[in-house]
């Protein structure tokens, strides 16, 4: 961490260029002489990477920013708030900090939050910036967190821990066992030092799979944001057996969408069947990842086009944690049907689909955009099928 690069000279000199292109920041002769071109250009690119994913780091003065990598990596600040709501307490262990995003706001829920990064620089850095952003009650430990609970006798209310989802030789993994830290195989020794963990998993992964690796799984949680899912989150309670909560967030420009059920509930639940009515309703990513494919059409009286294509279809027009379309016209998916379509325009989705978007738009020369959506469907009697809607 080269601390000059907070001199006013060289902070007005990063603001100054926000809107640069980087690559003539580089070729620039620099007035300073306490750091390199190409630090203040990394300040610069990471610091245009948090304008809208942290806010609050972007608008405070002097906040010195890690490699655009960890800002690409770190939660935005919507789901570090998030994740702040679900905890409370006296203290709480950050065993995998990284930048400090989720310890941040975890210090306005929890009296005193441990920040632990193996990563001295970018502890340093962390721990600069809480300085800086007024959170005094963050104790930032540059060390592995697993190293720190071993030699700590502190209980914790809460440990958190975010596994990286690259292995050591740097290649992307998706079951939790795979992950660094290995949650599973040190479950036991996280609840000798607390009663309460939540886990932060990557979206890719199956909520069956995750369900099967961990133990004492009280609360899942699907965070989406502009209908793209961000994170998993786990609560995981010691000595809990009971059934598991899903809870889903989506926001969305128009608002915040928030659909919970059990899982449970969604195992018991039986599937109303139904050829295309007047609407179709898509629902979010955070609930699509959920998988509450029953218990969403039970809970607002739908019907599902297939057991396995999760669209559903009503003919009542009803508020909905999704998208909601007008069917227009439906056809079985066949050349000649598709002809008129020819060089037109087109929002393509497939549903249970033995075709991809991309050959689709290929085979049938239909372009990207416009007003007209066309979704391509199997129905309840296993038949191909095309729906024209509008939204």
């Amino acid at each position: 961490m080269n601390k000059t690069i907070l001199n006013t000279g060289i902070q007005e000199f990063i603001n100054e260029n926000l809107n640069t292109d980087i690559m003539s920041v580089l070729l620039k002769k620099l007035p300073f002489s306490t750091v390199s071109v190409q630090e203040v250009a990394e300040q610069i690119e990471a610091k245009k990477k948090c304008k809208g994913k942290l806010p609050t780091y972007y608008n405070t003065p002097t906040i010195y920013y890690a490699n655009k990598l960890h800002i690409e990596q770190t939660s935005s600040e919507i789901t570090a708030a998030y994740k702040a709501t679900l905890i409370r307490g006296k203290s709480m262990a950050d065993l995998t900090g990284g930048l400090g995003v989720d310890s941040y706001f975890f210090s306005k829920k929890i009296a005193r939050v441990f920040h632990c990064e193996i990563d001295q620089n970018l502890s340093e850095i962390a721990a600069y910036n809480f300085t800086v952003l007024g959170a005094k009650n963050i104790i930032a430990i540059p060390k592995n967190g697993f190293e720190f609970l071993l030699e700590n006798k502190e209980q914790f209310d809460w440990i958190f821990i975010d596994p990286s989802r690259r292995n050591e030789v740097k290649k992307r993994v998706f079951f939790l066992e795979d992950c660094l830290p290995n949650v599973p195989e040190n479950l036991e020794l996280l609840f000798t030092k607390t009663d309460r963990i939540l886990i932060k998993t990557a979206p890719l992964l199956d909520i069956s799979i995750g369900c099967k690796e961990l133990k004492n799984v009280k609360e899942i949680h699907v965070i989406s944001v502009r209908n793209e899912v961000k994170e998993l989150l786990w609560i995981l309670e010691k000595r809990y057996v009971g059934s598991i909560a899903v809870k889903t967030i989506d926001y969305a420009s128009t608002g915040i969408s928030v659909f919970d059920f059990e899982l449970s509930e969604e195992k018991n639940a039986l599937a109303e069947l139904a050829l295309p009515l007047t609407f179709l309703y898509e629902p979010n990513a955070a609930i699509l990842k959920s998988g509450a494919f029953k218990t969403l059409g039970n809970r607002f009286q739908l019907s599902k086009l297939h057991n396995h294509t999760h669209l559903y279809t009503s003919d009542k027009g009803i508020a909905f944690p999704g998208r909601i379309f007008k069917i227009d016209a439906v056809f079985p998916y066949t050349k000649k049907n598709l002809h008129p379509l020819r060089n037109s325009k087109a929002n393509i989705s497939t549903r249970n689909f033995p075709e991809s978007v991309a050959n689709i738009r290929k085979k049938f020369k239909i372009n990207d955009g416009g007003d007209q959506y066309l979704f391509f469907v199997k129905n309840m009697n296993e038949q191909y099928m095309v729906l024209q809607c509008s939204k």
